[in-house]
């Protein structure tokens, strides 16, 4: 409704899906005048270009990327496919890689979408995702075989949404801390994974961050520590992850765009990922974030790493935009 909306006002772009059209097969002027556009007026383009020729960019772009056509390469195909989704549908393709690959990297994009969404819009994450491959989403998660130190974090996580109406307490977050520290560092041996899993289960996500609030400044120092110094194993990495995510977001995005840029970590697909799922919410923080933690600025960074291109000129767009 939105995007009929914006394509029927005086944003027309008729003239922008003819040209579009009429350059099929030489797709940079497709990237030139999407990159400049908001996500919204790239729906509308999408739905204009429909409108007028009975195709859809997004699928015209898939069979590009398939049969490795002149004028684009599949990373900008794939860039660009997700940048015009709405961005529940985005996340719901993004989810369902991420299950279908079955590594750390990749679930590690299951928690973005579990922390960084709203419950609304979890709930037509999981609609898009039913819509799409007939299945839920939740389930699949259960069913992750062989199971995976992330899964009961994952599905903690994914139920805490029905909580995200709850008011945020103080006082219940102070408590949530101490059972914390009981059930960690302040006993020995390793965390009680029930007591984290009730906690991140039954709280919303800025509930959780108000408690691991409260937790540094009971005990004088960041949940993560705590989890550093006990017998580390796999789920306290995982969980380590987490909630790096949910305490400090822009910083968390920042390490892992660096390491996806200089090429190490197996998480290939992150520039996209958060790239396209940023650029429009705290681009201009994760850029301050950045420079202050590596010394650069982050255009610096992809213009080294990443070869010159039609690839490299989406990223830089993006990264150039401002909330």
């Amino acid at each position: 409704m939105a995007t009929k909306i914006l394509a029927s006002s005086s944003h027309s772009f008729e003239n922008e899906c003819k040209e579009i059209h009429e350059s099929r097969g030489r797709w940079n002027h497709l990237i030139r005048a999407l990159v400049t556009r908001t996500q919204l007026e790239c729906r509308g383009i999408r739905e204009t270009y429909k409108d007028m020729y009975g195709e859809d960019l997004i699928t015209l772009l898939q069979k590009s990327s398939l049969r490795n056509q002149p004028g684009v390469s599949p990373k900008t195909c794939a860039a660009l496919s997700l940048w015009m989704l709405h961005p529940h549908e985005r996340d719901a393709i993004v989810a369902r890689e991420a299950l279908l690959q079955d590594n750390d990297s990749n679930y590690q994009s299951l928690v973005e979408i579990f922390v960084g969404r709203k419950s609304s819009h979890i709930a037509l994450i999981k609609q898009a995702y039913l819509s799409k491959y007939k299945t839920q989403l939740g389930q699949d998660i259960i069913n992750i075989e062989p199971p995976h130190p992330y899964q009961k974090i994952l599905v903690a996580l994914s139920t805490s949404h029905k909580a995200h109406q709850a008011d945020i307490n103080q006082h219940t977050a102070k408590c949530d801390a101490r059972r914390l520290y009981e059930t960690g560092e302040g006993s020995p041996g390793a965390i009680d994974e029930g007591t984290v899993l009730e906690i991140f289960t039954k709280r919303s996500i800025p509930h959780l961050k108000l408690t691991f609030s409260c937790y540094k400044h009971i005990y004088g120092h960041d949940y993560t520590k705590s989890i550093t110094d006990v017998n580390s194993g796999e789920f306290e990495d995982a969980l380590r992850m987490v909630v790096k995510c949910i305490c400090n977001p822009s910083n968390y995005y920042v390490k892992i765009l660096f390491a996806s840029i200089k090429g190490i970590t197996a998480d290939r697909g992150a520039i996209t990922r958060v790239m396209v799922s940023r650029s429009e919410t705290e681009m201009d923080e994760i850029q301050r974030v950045f420079k202050a933690k590596y010394g650069v600025e982050l255009r610096e960074t992809i213009c080294d790493s990443i070869p010159s291109g039609d690839y490299r000129d989406f990223l830089l767009a993006l990264a150039n935009k401002t909330v």
